[in-house]
């Protein structure tokens, strides 16, 4: 019995149907980076400092500038002794007084000696911030006692990916991958737009949270969906280019958020877009890998043959021969057991469930690090995001050729070296700090874009998208707690961080050789596939034949 990669063989392995489906959900990765990274924008900081009744009448008087403004009225950090007393304290004085000077306000005062002697107070009139436009911080205050506010804004984002993913994992696999693509895109429009008219920051994190929970899964099944329907010479470059779309999402972001400037606007913005993806519930198949898995060959056969007709190929009569449902036996469904019931297969979810928290940890945490030391927000994550090119671009070259395992313990080798020599490399080097910085960032692209890819190639068909979900929920852990590791790390010594992130990255590159190449090798379509791809050099044939001798063996 020919299998479905035979079928595509004839009928177009990556042809214009597939092509036109593929197009349509490298959009959907596109749109998925607001989500992901939206928060450098949304919740954007910028400077600020308390308000203090009286001082903009006092400007007005005196003709101050701004800069004479903060320099007569605002606490040094580095006279009282604390960095944060600029943004988060002001004098306790009442700057409406009739004799206060214009020149040197506070040498009024005969109590004090000195400015440090002059009693602080919180801002109890709010704060103001020195920018244009807006952002969550500015709009609920999200600094100084409440800057934790901000941190749990991100963390409910992950954590709606970890249980999302889980979950929706499960459903792609018991109910369709097609199915659960429409509910979560449909669910995610409606709360992104909720999210901009929320009129508390309470409600704000509870919309976010339930993008959170269907967005990352939505992207995932897009991946599993597009990776099961076109033929095995092209499950590589589908699979990179559709983590290209999301750096190309990346860009777009950039140049959404400069243009506009306020959260609220922004977010409708990136989120509207989303209600056209609906239309792929008349663009796209479902998976027909999918319905053979689940016994349902005269649907999975109409749809082959509707890709067979897009390609204006024709399906050969001998690969019309499916066998009927009653003959394959009993639907397999998949369980979270099956993750670990056999050896190989417990092997490769452990490996697989670190390495998705290994490449977290290290791209969230690159950009968060590099974030610490300011400059322009916009340029530094366009610079950043390029970057992420020339990683897909030497995977496309590699992948191939020397296959999966090496190229992505390689990457991982050198994130982590990179990671050590930027924080070994003194300041006064800093165009060799900046290189071993960017390739950081390209190692660990690349280790992102091979797992997506090494992932979904591990696990059989009915159990591949929970497989995947389950281990890229990991990745979610590591979304949790890496504001902690950068910021937390970096108080007690700044590149402390980096040194945390080269010995995850190193561990990483050698486990990952303990996994089988993939390279060239058909989708495990059943259990005992998966427990034998370590082995080497089976043909082709007796794939097919263990297959069916399996599937046999289960009705008798």
């Amino acid at each position: 019995m020919p299998t479905l990669d035979d079928i595509l063989e004839h009928i177009g392995e990556f042809d214009l149907y597939q092509k036109r489906a593929f197009f349509v959900l490298c959009l959907l990765s596109a749109a998925f980076t607001p989500i992901y990274v939206g928060i450098v924008f949304l919740g954007f900081i910028p400077e600020h400092h308390c308000r203090s009744p009286g001082v903009a009448q006092l400007r007005n008087r005196c003709d101050w500038s701004l800069e004479e403004e903060l320099n007569y009225t605002l606490p040094k950090g580095e006279t009282h002794g604390d960095a944060f007393t600029s943004q988060c304290k002001r004098y306790d004085v009442d700057w409406n007084a009739t004799e206060l000077s214009c020149i040197n306000p506070l040498d009024f005062s005969t109590t004090y000696r000195n400015r440090s002697n002059i009693p602080l107070t919180a801002c109890q009139d709010g704060w103001l911030y020195d920018f244009p436009g807006s952002s969550i911080v500015t709009e609920f205050n999200l600094v100084c006692e409440d800057a934790w506010k901000l941190d749990l804004f991100q963390s409910c984002v992950n954590v709606g990916f970890f249980v999302g993913s889980i979950s929706i994992g499960y459903m792609a696999d018991r109910f369709g991958r097609k199915r659960c693509l429409l509910i979560t895109i449909l669910i995610n429009s409606i709360s992104g737009v909720l999210m901009a008219f929320a009129p508390s920051y309470t409600w704000t994190v509870v919309f976010r949270l339930i993008q959170g929970l269907v967005s990352k899964g939505g992207w995932l099944t897009g991946y599993i969906l597009i990776t099961e329907f076109v033929g095995l010479s092209y499950r590589r470059t589908v699979g990179i280019v559709y983590q290209v779309a999301f750096t190309v999402g990346l860009l777009v972001l950039t140049a959404v958020a400069y243009a506009i400037p306020h959260w609220r606007w922004l977010q409708l913005a990136v989120t509207l877009p989303n209600f056209f993806f609906l239309l792929y519930y008349w663009c796209l198949p479902e998976s027909p890998r999918w319905l053979i898995a689940q016994r349902e060959n005269d649907k999975a056969l109409k749809i082959i043959k509707r890709i067979a007709k897009g390609n204006r190929k024709k399906l050969p009569p001998s690969m019309q021969d499916l066998q009927s449902e009653e003959e394959m036996g009993d639907k397999p469904i998949p369980l979270f057991l099956d993750l670990v019931r056999t050896p190989q297969i417990r092997k490769h979810t452990l490996i697989l469930m670190y390495s998705w928290f290994t490449s977290s940890v290290l791209y969230q945490g690159l950009i968060m690090h590099m974030g610490i030391g300011g400059g322009n927000i916009y340029l530094d994550f366009f610079y950043s995001a390029l970057v992420e090119f020339p990683a897909a671009f030497i995977l496309i070259l590699t992948v191939d050729r020397i296959g999966r395992r090496h190229p992505w313990a390689a990457a991982n080798l050198a994130a982590g070296a990179a990671c050590l020599l930027t924080a070994l490399v003194p300041e006064d080097l800093y165009w060799l700090k900046m290189t071993a910085a960017c390739i950081g960032r390209m190692g660990i692209t690349m280790c992102y874009e091979m797992i997506c890819l090494v992932n979904a190639e591990l696990y059989p068909t009915f159990l591949r998208n929970l497989g995947v979900l389950v281990c890229s929920s990991m990745c979610d852990i590591g979304g949790i707690i890496t504001p902690f590791i950068v910021y937390r790390l970096a108080d007690v010594w700044h590149e402390l961080p980096l040194v945390v992130f080269a010995v995850i990255g190193l561990i990483d590159g050698g486990l990952v050789l303990l996994l089988p190449e993939t390279k060239g090798k058909a989708l495990p379509e059943t259990i005992e596939d998966a427990e034998n791809m370590h082995r080497q050099g089976r043909p082709k044939e007796k794939i097919i034949y263990l297959h069916v001798q399996t599937s046999d063996a289960a009705t008798n």
